[in-house]
């Protein structure tokens, strides 16, 4: 792993694979780079893979104030030009990770080749506005422990608890987030509305949604996938935290997507 400053914050990063390609990997809201350990070797098989702690996460410089998903994207961008990967390139994200690499593909679209979007967070109804500012101010109130249960609750449902480990370790890390950083994220949440904009990507598109996942259901999902013109929707056996629930599948269907679009 390595720190660089680029764009007003020092980023945590992993690039790792070889070849002519890469593909970037943008974790969820409250996760880290390691949501992608057992995604991220099975895609640099075949490619470059470069994966991060998006600015507030992980071990990257935390926010204080607002965050801005249009500095989000452009910390993308600074990143692949820090590190030298010029042309395009593919990106894959999931739920506030979904929604920065959508963003980065409208506001940099010359530089890239494709986009995987698993369940998108690209906006929120009315009611899970104030519901979401709610619990932004509980974060940063009280902290992550009171939340620890009924925070995953929806995103991580008995059917996929057969590895309990793995749970546990999401579990732990979770808990290591700085709370006015995830306030942060959700009060950035609770002001976007991404939906109108989605119909000028002009790159092969994959949506995805987890079949168990009631954060953000399939019917929730597909509209965003109607939204991009040509983009292409499917339903995977999986729920919420898709990259570290099941990443075999994750990224069997990534490597899939990809060779089949020549990304």
């Amino acid at each position: 792993m390595n720190h660089i400053d680029v764009n007003g914050a020092a980023l945590r990063h992993e690039l790792s694979g070889r070849g002519e390609r890469c593909v970037v990997l943008v974790h969820e809201m409250g996760a880290t780079l390691e949501s992608w350990d057992e995604v991220a070797p099975e895609l640099a098989r075949a490619r470059r893979v470069l994966r991060f702690d998006t600015r507030g996460a992980g071990l990257s410089q935390k926010l204080r104030g607002t965050a801005d998903i249009d500095v989000m994207a452009d910390d993308v961008a600074a990143l692949l030009d820090a590190l030298g990967i010029a042309g395009k390139v593919a990106i894959a994200g999931g739920a506030v990770g979904a929604a920065i690499s959508l963003r980065f593909a409208l506001r940099h679209p010359g530089r890239v080749s494709a986009i995987v979007a698993m369940a998108p967070a690209v906006g929120l109804t009315p009611e899970r506005r104030i519901a979401t500012a709610q619990r932004a101010d509980a974060i940063e109130r009280d902290g992550m422990r009171p939340l620890a249960a009924t925070g995953l609750d929806a995103s991580w449902p008995p059917v996929m608890r057969g590895d309990i480990a793995r749970l546990e370790t999401f579990r732990a890390r979770w808990l290591g987030n700085d709370p006015a950083s995830l306030a942060a994220i959700h009060r950035m949440l609770v002001g976007l509305d991404m939906l109108p904009d989605l119909g000028r990507i002009a790159v092969p598109t994959l949506v995805l949604a987890g079949r168990h996942d009631q954060v953000r259901p399939p019917a929730v999902v597909e509209p965003v996938a109607n939204a991009i013109p040509g983009a292409r929707f499917q339903v995977l056996e999986t729920a919420h935290f898709m990259p570290a629930q099941t990443p075999g599948l994750v990224a069997a269907t990534i490597g899939d997507f990809l060779v089949a679009v020549g990304a």
